[in-house]
This record gives C-alpha cells, sequence and structure tokens, in this order.
C-alpha cells in the first residue's frame, strides 16, 4: 500500500496538470479579449455605406473595421464565417440581441436604432473585410 501512494499522487498530479493545460487551450481563444489586425479592401458601395452605420453603431464595442475591443469580439474572426454564422445571425442580433456564447464579453443588446437596410450595409462591409483577410465559408460541424 505504501508503494501505490507515491505513484497515485504522481497520476493525479499528472492528469490535473493534463487537464489544467487543455482548459487553458479549449478556454483561451474564447475567454481572451482579442484585437486582430485588419486589412481593409477597395469596399463596395454598399460596404462603404455599411462602414459607416458600423462606425456609428457598432465601433464602440467591436472596434475599429470590426477588430474587436476590450468590450466585444472581433467580427474578422473565422468564428463569424458565413457557415457559422450565416448573414441572419447578424441580422437577429442586431434587432433582437443575443448571449454570449463563443466569448466572455457579455450578453450584446439588441439595437433598435438599426434598419433593416442599415444592417444589411453592414453584413456587406463585414463580409467584404472578412473575404480580405482570408475568412471564408466553411460548414459549421458540431
Amino acid at each position: 500500500m505504501s508503494n501505490r501512494l507515491p505513484a497515485f499522487l504522481i497520476g493525479a498530479f499528472l492528469i490535473g496538470g493534463v487537464a489544467l493545460f487543455a482548459s487553458k487551450l479549449i478556454t483561451s481563444d474564447a475567454s481572451t479579449p482579442l484585437i486582430v489586425e485588419v486589412k481593409v479592401p477597395p469596399l463596395s458601395a454598399m460596404a462603404k455605406s455599411g462602414e459607416k452605420h458600423f462606425n456609428k453603431n457598432c465601433t464602440s464595442c467591436h472596434g475599429d473595421n470590426a477588430a474587436g475591443s476590450d468590450k466585444g469580439p472581433p467580427l474578422i474572426h473565422d468564428i463569424y464565417n458565413p457557415g457559422h454564422h450565416a448573414d441572419g445571425s447578424f441580422f437577429m442580433a442586431a434587432q433582437r440581441g443575443v448571449r454570449r456564447h463563443h466569448w466572455s464579453f457579455g450578453d450584446m443588446p439588441p439595437q433598435p436604432q438599426m434598419k433593416k437596410v442599415q444592417i444589411a450595409e453592414i453584413v456587406a462591409y463585414i463580409r467584404e473585410l472578412q473575404k480580405a483577410n482570408g475568412i471564408f465559408y466553411k460548414p459549421h460541424k458540431m
């Protein structure tokens, strides 16, 4: 029995260390405020209009060029690729708000001042920024 106790303690220590390391890997992307570097391409007329609406309504949380801030996540991130968050998810988030589910920033409140056409232009802006930064449709797998 006395020989098994040190082996048990070593095993428990190793398992605990592996679990702690794994939890850091799993949560680091979602819990750490992230500001990404964003390359801004020449924008279409619709996206330019969306940029104006984004700057007025979204930048305070999502940062300049949707790069993220200490108040909200970057939208120029693979989590928001069209296969995981379709355009409709942006409409629903602006119209209804959205519960925190990928990041630790808290819930996004509804934006009742936004009209559907303005949201559509913001989505065009975000999608053009995403494409310019290598973010494309990927099928969502659970």
